[in-house]
């Protein structure tokens, strides 16, 4: 196997172990409005931009016959939640040396997240280590024309490199970020959640995922 142009990696469950963190946010701030997420429904809203994931929360409360709030009532109580969790979220086992070797090797690297602005903010600033990624694509880049699992974040990240987005690896752990990086036509390396198995990502997910 040729070796990368470029690695571009997620954030959220990639590197940093924030995907509790997101949960507990998501599933307090919808049960305020009477919806109790499930687990599936939790993966389902991981790797996403939050307005995609408010929107989506928004319309099971209303599929389940509760008063639905609007985005930016959802949001209002969600946003603070989690921003009082994420500062503490340590990082992923592996992740550090990960990206010191890419580092190390001269490989390209870029970050292509979900997350706002000053969510990667507060995710990063105990993580020094992170500064090695100085190309990243965020989900409130102002030349996102769509978030994940749509290809652009990855497609953007690539040419700021660049690199052809089929030369780049792509490392992911969620559904929707896996599908945005199969789309780009990266050769994408899925870290599986705890709990999911890889015969159950397939069966969900079918693809030609190289599995860490």
């Amino acid at each position: 196997m040729p070796a990368p142009a470029a690695c571009l990696f997620d954030l959220d469950g990639l590197l940093l172990d924030t995907e509790p963190l997101h949960s507990r946010a998501w599933r307090e701030a919808a049960r305020q409005f009477g919806l109790e997420l499930d687990g599936m429904r939790l993966l389902m809203l991981r790797g996403r931009r939050r307005i995609d994931n408010a929107r989506a929360v928004c319309g099971w409360i209303a599929a389940a016959g509760w008063p639905a709030p609007t985005e930016a009532e959802l949001l209002a109580i969600q946003q603070p939640i989690a921003q009082q969790l994420l500062p503490g979220a340590p990082a992923m086992e592996g992740a550090p040396e990960l990206v010191q070797r890419c580092r190390a090797l001269g490989v390209p690297m870029a970050l292509v997240t979900s997350s706002g602005g000053r969510s990667l903010q507060l995710k990063t600033a105990f993580h020094p280590w992170l500064e090695a990624i100085v190309v990243r694509v965020d989900g409130d880049d102002p030349d996102l024309a769509a978030g994940k699992p749509a290809p652009d974040p990855f497609l953007l990240a690539a040419r700021r490199l660049g690199v052809a987005a089929q030369d780049c690896w792509a490392f992911e752990d969620s559904p929707a970020g896996a599908a945005a990086a199969a789309a780009a036509g990266c050769r994408v390396h899925v870290l599986l959640p705890d709990g999911v198995a890889a015969a159950d990502w397939l069966a969900q997910y079918p693809g030609d995922w190289v599995f860490l």
